[in-house]
Order: structure tokens, then C-alpha cells, then sequence
């Protein structure tokens, strides 16, 4: 079986721009071969935790990594105008050296939404949001001059130059959806991130999006897939670190991600023995999504005590 690529995924949440700077240069540095943030304006428990935004990080990452890909997972479609968004990912793609991936999301988080006065509107409705989303943004980066008449999003001989340095700037879906959001997925993106689930959830998932590309008439192998999962990892296995973890999970997410699948709590051992449970299922590109403040001992005893375990 083939080995797993690992990426970092971070919540730029209740932390300083030094530290985050350090997670993502200790990523482009480790091995690893993606690193991603996400894009809200609260953090899920409080209105009141610091939290930067996602655009601008994405800026100082390109100018501060050298090797590794990187990009948001996943941009709200709702929170910016699509054209501006297009812009900022090519100026991005450019100071990169083209290394740039972008994931889309119809947003989830109601109360940034209705804060910062975007409507908050139903799943369905916000999922035609993300397709007309995504259609437009790959048209605006690939075609000279783009018109576009959907019910959320409008263009008018649009242009959007330079173009990226990538001739295909990768797009993705991120959600968990097996109807919609894995449809979209199959019509449009070039990769699927699907958060927080168990490995069979992930059989399951991907099963859908193959009946999705034959439906469409695509080849799934021409599709990325990715799965998120929460990584709560110490450098020994004792019971007593496991349970200050599990505290740490609930004071960060809440009581209910004990009850949810993809959170991987545990030392070295017990993190790769729950990974080569995902890898059996057919995952080879994992996510860890690290909330700070970040515990950069746990991270290098990922590196050298886990990652191996799955090295091609």
C-alpha cells in the first residue's frame, strides 16, 4: 500500500503571529506536505478569543516557506466578494512561486455571520452559493474575460490578470456532505477535504464521491482526497497525559468532540495505531488540524515517531 502525505492545519486562533510564523516554518522544514488555515472571524466556543484572518496569512506564509504547498481550508464563499478573492489568490500564487492550493466551504458558524451582517441563509441555499462560488473563481483564473449570471454572484466582462503561475490552480470542496457537497466536489474541484470522521466514515465518503464522478462522467483518480482530523498527541502514552488532552479538546471545542469521531488523542503509539486504522481504509493524504498554543515537542515526536510509520 502507498504511503501517506501529512499536512498541518491550524485554527490561527488565541496565539501571536510569531508562533504561527514558527508552526508553519517547522512544517515547510519536517517533512510535511501541506499546510493549511481556516477562515472565520470567531473561533467556535467565544466571540471574545483573538483570531487573524485567513488572506493576509496566506500573504506571509508564501514570502516565509519555500517548499511546501499551502493554502486556506476552507475559504467562506459568502465573506468576499468572488472577484477579490480571485485577485488575492493569483497576487498569493505569485509570491509563492506557485505553490498555492484553495479549498471553498458554504460556511457553518452562524454567529460570525450574523455579527459581522452576512446573511446566514439555509444548508441548500448556501451550498448554491459554493457551487456558483466555485465556478465562477475557476473561470475568472483560467478565461481572458468572464460573464456570469447566477442568483448570488454577477460579472460583467470580468478580468482577472496576471493569471496564476499554475496553469490549474488546484481547487477544493471541504465538507462532509455525501449528497451535495460530494457532488460539487465531483462537478467542479480538483480535491475533497472531509473533516472529522471515522475511518469506516471515510469509506463510506469516498464511495459516495466515486458514485458522484460516475454520475458526472469523471474519473475519480483524477480527484484528490484528503480527511481532517483533530490532533491531540503528547510525547508518551500515560494515561494521565491522555486525560489532560481530552480536558484541553473540551475546553477548546466542547463535550461534544468526545462524542465525534476523527479526534486523535494519545502518544506516539496510540496516534499511529488510530492512523493505520484511515490508512487500512484507503486514506493517503492526512490533515491534523493543531490548535494552539501549539506543543512543538509533541509536533517533532510526530515527525520522528509517527510520520515514518507511513513513509512510502
Amino acid at each position: 500500500m502507498p504511503g501517506m502525505q501529512f499536512g498541518i492545519h491550524v485554527g490561527p486562533q488565541n496565539t501571536t503571529t510569531d508562533e504561527l510564523r514558527q508552526l508553519w516554518r517547522f512544517a515547510d522544514a519536517h517533512g510535511f506536505s501541506w499546510f493549511s488555515v481556516w477562515d472565520h472571524f470567531y473561533a467556535r466556543t467565544s466571540d471574545r478569543i483573538p483570531h487573524y484572518e485567513a488572506v493576509a496569512l496566506l500573504a506571509a506564509l508564501a514570502c516565509d516557506t519555500q517548499r511546501i504547498r499551502f493554502g486556506c481550508m476552507v475559504f467562506a464563499v459568502q465573506f468576499r466578494n468572488i472577484g477579490l478573492l480571485a485577485k488575492s489568490i493569483v497576487t498569493i500564487d505569485h509570491l509563492s512561486n506557485g505553490r498555492l492550493e484553495v479549498g471553498l466551504g458554504a460556511g457553518w458558524h452562524e454567529p460570525e455571520y450574523r455579527a459581522f451582517g452576512y446573511p446566514f441563509l439555509s444548508d441548500r441555499e448556501r451550498l448554491d452559493q459554493l457551487e456558483e462560488g466555485i465556478t465562477a473563481l475557476r473561470r475568472l483564473l483560467q478565461e481572458d474575460a468572464v460573464t456570469f449570471e447566477g442568483r448570488w454572484i454577477q460579472l460583467r466582462e470580468a478580468r482577472v490578470y496576471p493569471k496564476p503561475l499554475q496553469p490549474r490552480l488546484p481547487l477544493w470542496i471541504g465538507g462532509a456532505g455525501e449528497r451535495r457537497t460530494a457532488r460539487i466536489a465531483a462537478r467542479h474541484a480538483d480535491g475533497w477535504n472531509i473533516p472529522y470522521v471515522s475511518p469506516e466514515g471515510f469509506r463510506q465518503k469516498r464511495a459516495a464521491l466515486e458514485h458522484w464522478c460516475e454520475v458526472e462522467g469523471r474519473d475519480p483518480a483524477t480527484l484528490q482526497i484528503a480527511v481532517q482530523v483533530g490532533l491531540y498527541m503528547a510525547t508518551e502514552d500515560d494515561e494521565r497525559t491522555v486525560s489532560r488532552l481530552r480536558e484541553r479538546l473540551v475546553e477548546q471545542v466542547g463535550p461534544q468532540a468526545l462524542e465525534q469521531p476523527g479526534w486523535l488523542i494519545g502518544g506516539p503509539d496510540r496516534i499511529s495505531a488510530l492512523l493505520a486504522e484511515y490508512h487500512a481504509a484507503g486514506a493517503d493524504w492526512i490533515n491534523v488540524t493543531v490548535r494552539p498554543p501549539v506543543d512543538f515537542e509533541a509536533l517533532q515526536a510526530f515527525v520522528e515517531r509517527v510520520m515514518p510509520h507511513f513513509a512510502s
